[in-house]
């Protein structure tokens, strides 16, 4: 039984288990916190990852629209300048120095969870609810954070593994999936069901996506 004062967040969480602590303790995280991500599956998750970017910011920008207030519509503003911008910049830099080229970045085929959140992510946005947004983007950087913040010290030499580590744990982000919790808090409950459906088939795919960083053939 939950506690009758459990933030309706946490319930979402403590619903989607044992899939959520699947994928904050995947072997990819593991091994990230390591800087032993073989080259291959690092390149594949890159690649991936970097290619919903676009359905993500179409995400964010539904939540700047149907939000309701100017202080969200400023959160979530710069959350969206820091994707475009610093993270972005990341994924460039990663690329190159796991010498992923630009073939490789336009040919690699989208695995099915992938497509996943590129689907998901622009269903949110096509409901024009500001619920349904948060309950992906929650699980999206909550998720994230919630393994982030675990990483052992010191961090792995290498950019690649510690900067991935740290755009997900630093006061910004942690301050930002606040934001996101609250909002939830407070407009979820008022449409449980939308929320919680979003809310277990992100999770869902989060579990895939680190899942298909593995299955490489040839």
């Amino acid at each position: 039984m939950s506690d009758s004062t459990e933030r309706f967040t946490e319930t979402l969480r403590r619903e989607n288990q044992p899939n959520w602590s699947q994928a904050v303790g995947h072997r990819f995280v593991t091994e990230l916190f390591a800087g032993a991500v073989p080259d291959a599956v690092m390149a594949r998750y890159l690649v991936q990852d970097h290619r919903f970017l676009d359905s993500f910011l179409t995400l964010l920008g539904a939540a700047i629209a149907s939000a309701d207030s100017f202080e969200a519509r400023l959160r979530l503003g710069r959350f969206a300048g820091m994707i475009s911008g610093e993270e972005n910049t990341y994924f460039l830099r990663a690329f190159e120095a796991l010498g992923v080229s630009e073939a490789q970045r336009h040919n690699e085929p989208d695995t099915l969870p992938t497509a996943g959140f590129k689907a998901i992510m622009r269903e949110a946005a096509a409901t024009r609810s500001y619920a349904a947004a948060l309950a992906v983007l929650n699980v999206a950087e909550w998720l994230y954070l919630d393994w982030a913040i675990k990483a052992p010290q010191p961090l792995p030499a290498s950019f690649v593994y510690a900067e991935w580590i740290t755009l997900h744990d630093n006061p910004f982000f942690r301050d930002f999936v606040g934001f996101l919790r609250a909002e939830l808090d407070r407009v979820g409950p008022a449409e449980a069901a939308l929320s919680r459906d979003f809310f277990l088939r992100t999770v869902t795919l989060e579990r895939e996506f680190f899942d298909a960083c593995y299955a490489i053939e040839g």
